[in-house]
Order: structure tokens, then C-alpha cells, then sequence
């Protein structure tokens, strides 16, 4: 024995405050701070549950699959946020905006390769295989201002509901994506099909969690947008299609009625004529109202 006084033994009551203690010096202030909530909730909710080894393992054994799910397409983890409504909830925190902006809704687990650089008209669409649906829209500053040159990256499942990654041997990479930049009066438009609502992936750890609390893995059908422009906040947003199931219980919480769009069935030889378009066609129009970065503060 060296004759040093030992610490005292450490036990349920007193293991958080020596946990949370042992940050207590790393440098950055946001982390430091970020690590002493997450670890005091953490272990106020393994406090609650009382969870037996055998469940804590399980739930060691989760985390692993997640990660080993993920790969350069399949974002689990993501998928894993949506369900739980962390993404929801993070993107709602963070885009605290005016009510005339565009209302933010959640990244999703397939944004996970680049939209191709289109041109304004061009199809999305590189099958077509149904009806095709005209989208126009503007991108705008909040006080009703044309924003022209600013970017919108667009990306949806196809008409069976499914995006190029999760089918590659049917779907070619970049389909129902693009990249596209407003004119001088801040228009976009594109020509896509109405997509589907459809499951998330349901063949990994998110899915079996799905299954054992019976929950569905719909989204109704939507179409993704991310619009940036110089001097303003960006905004990931989607547009919904009016008439879709599952608008009252998105599997990854993300419905706003703000962006609940009809996609109307059009008789307009004229306006099909304007956009190369065989007459009738699908339509739907969005407006991108981003707020101007100096407003950042009043969030």
C-alpha cells in the first residue's frame, strides 16, 4: 500500500456527477457544455428504464447494425433520427424563421449523391414511364423580392416510389434529381411525374425497430427542394401532394400543411405548347421564400 487515499467508490447516485466532472476541461465551451446534457439526460433515462445487461446489449448491438448499415448511399442513422423525430425537431429549432419564409422540413436519408446541373425546362424524369407533371416556382426573399441566380436542388422518388439509389439495375443515376439556377425574375421550372408515397427502407435495424413497435414506414408523396441564394438562409423543404395517404402520419414527422401542394390534372394546350409539353399534363407550383441572413439573429 502506498498509503494515498482512494477516491471513494463510485455507485448509481454518484457515477453521473464523475462522468459529466470528467469533461470539465475540453477546450471547446459548445462541446464541453454539448457532452454534460447529453450525458446527464442519458443517464437519467437509464436511471428510469432500470434496463437489464442482456437489453443494454441489445441496444449496444442496434447501434452497431445501424452503423454497419450505412454505406455511401444508405444513411441508417439518419433514418434513425427521422423516425425518432430528431431530424423534425433539430430542423425546427433551427429555422426559427419569419412567418413569411418557407417552413423547413427534414434532410431524409437520400440526399446522399449530387443532383446533376440541369437546365431550366429540362425533365427530371429519365424514364417516362407516366403523365408528365410540369413544376414551376419562384425563389424569393421574404419581402416578395425575386432572388435571380439563386440555386434549387431537387430530388424525389418516382412514380413507384422509389429513388435511383435504391434501384440502380432500373433507375439511372441522377433520375428524379437536379440541380437547377433561378432566372432573372428568381423562376425555376422542371418537368418530373407526380411521385408515390412509399415505405422507407424498412431491410435494416430502423425497420425491425418499426416492426416491433407497429408502426408504419410511409411517407406520402413528396417532392425534396434545397434553395440557397447569396445574402440568405437556406431552406430544405419538401412540397406534398395533395391527395397522398399518409399525410396525417408520416413515418418521419415531417407533413407541415404550409406545404401541402395540389397537383392538378391540366387541359391547356397553350401552356403545354410553352413548355414542350404533351397536352393534358400534371402541374404544381411552389414559392421559395428564404430569409435574408442578417435576420439570423432574431431567430
Amino acid at each position: 500500500m502506498t498509503g494515498l487515499a482512494l477516491p471513494a467508490d463510485l455507485d448509481e447516485t454518484t457515477v453521473t456527477a464523475a462522468a459529466v466532472a470528467s469533461f470539465d476541461n475540453t477546450p471547446d465551451p459548445r462541446l464541453r457544455a454539448c457532452l454534460s446534457i447529453l450525458v446527464k439526460h442519458l443517464h437519467a433515462a437509464v436511471r428510469e428504464m432500470e434496463p437489464t445487461i442482456e437489453e443494454w446489449e441489445q441496444a449496444v448491438d442496434f447501434l452497431t447494425a445501424t452503423g454497419q448499415k450505412c454505406d455511401d448511399t444508405r444513411q441508417e442513422f439518419v433514418l434513425l433520427s427521422d423516425v425518432l423525430g430528431i431530424s423534425s425537431l433539430v430542423e425546427n429549432i433551427n429555422h426559427r424563421k419569419s412567418p413569411s419564409a418557407t417552413e423547413a422540413t427534414v434532410l431524409g436519408p437520400f440526399h446522399m449523391t449530387e443532383s446533376p446541373q440541369r437546365e431550366l425546362g429540362e425533365s427530371i424524369d429519365e424514364v417516362a414511364k407516366s403523365e408528365p407533371c410540369l413544376v414551376t416556382g419562384r425563389v424569393v426573399s421574404v419581402d416578395g423580392t425575386p432572388l435571380p441566380g439563386a440555386g434549387v436542388d431537387v430530388w424525389q422518388a418516382d412514380e413507384d416510389g422509389y429513388y435511383d439509389v435504391q434501384r440502380p439495375d432500373v433507375l439511372p443515376p441522377g433520375n428524379g434529381r437536379g440541380l437547377f439556377t433561378t432566372d432573372d425574375d428568381g423562376c425555376f421550372w422542371f418537368t418530373t411525374v407526380v411521385p408515390s408515397h412509399y415505405p422507407i427502407p424498412t431491410d435494416g435495424p430502423v425497420g425491425r425497430l418499426l416492426l416491433a413497435t407497429s408502426r408504419h414506414p410511409y411517407r406520402p408523396a413528396h417532392i425534396h427542394f434545397i434553395a440557397t441564394a447569396d445574402g440568405h438562409l437556406p431552406v430544405t423543404t419538401h412540397i406534398f401532394v395533395a391527395d397522398s395517404p399518409y399525410l396525417d402520419s408520416d413515418a418521419v414527422f415531417a407533413v407541415k400543411s404550409s406545404l401541402v401542394r395540389d397537383f392538378c390534372h391540366t387541359d391547356d394546350a397553350d401552356t403545354a405548347a410553352r413548355y414542350g409539353l404533351p397536352n393534358p399534363f400534371m402541374r404544381a407550383e411552389i414559392e421559395l421564400a428564404l430569409e435574408p441572413a442578417s435576420g439570423q439573429g432574431s431567430a
